[in-house]
């Protein structure tokens, strides 16, 4: 099978695109009890040193409260690879989050994300010359 094949997870199918900004993980279906940790296995398992992440729930139509577990799963393997990274939200996600009283990096959309990544290297870029500036 040639391109980016979906993965099946018993009611969750995800599928991961690298982008120029960003890799995009999107993950549509259902996410319960049967096939949390397959998601969070394989949402993890893109998660790339030096390339900022999107987690796209915007297609999930229920979550299990473990989702929390799975979102600081990818926030720590984010945090170890320096990568910036959002989730995208669905309704039952973003009730998941709020009976969670958590708090996750999140967007609107896949572009949103993308462009805060944009910006977010812009911002770098101008602050570098100011760090290696020599003063005489």
């Amino acid at each position: 099978m040639y391109g980016n094949p979906t993965f099946d997870c018993a009611g969750a199918q995800i599928h991961a695109v690298c982008r120029q900004l960003a890799t995009v993980v999107t993950v549509d279906g259902s996410i319960d009890d049967t096939n949390i940790e397959r998601v969070s296995a394989l949402a993890r398992r893109f998660v790339l040193a030096e390339k900022s992440y999107v987690l796209d729930l915007s297609g999930v139509n229920s979550a299990t409260g473990q989702l929390i577990s799975m979102l600081f799963d990818v926030d720590e393997c984010c945090f170890h690879a320096g990568v910036e990274w959002s989730v995208i939200a669905s309704d039952a996600v973003t009730r998941v989050l709020r009976a969670s009283g958590v708090g996750f990096p999140v967007a609107e959309s896949v572009p949103e994300a993308l462009n805060q990544f944009a910006d977010s290297i812009d911002q770098r870029r101008r602050l570098l010359p100011l760090l290696t500036k020599k003063t005489a």
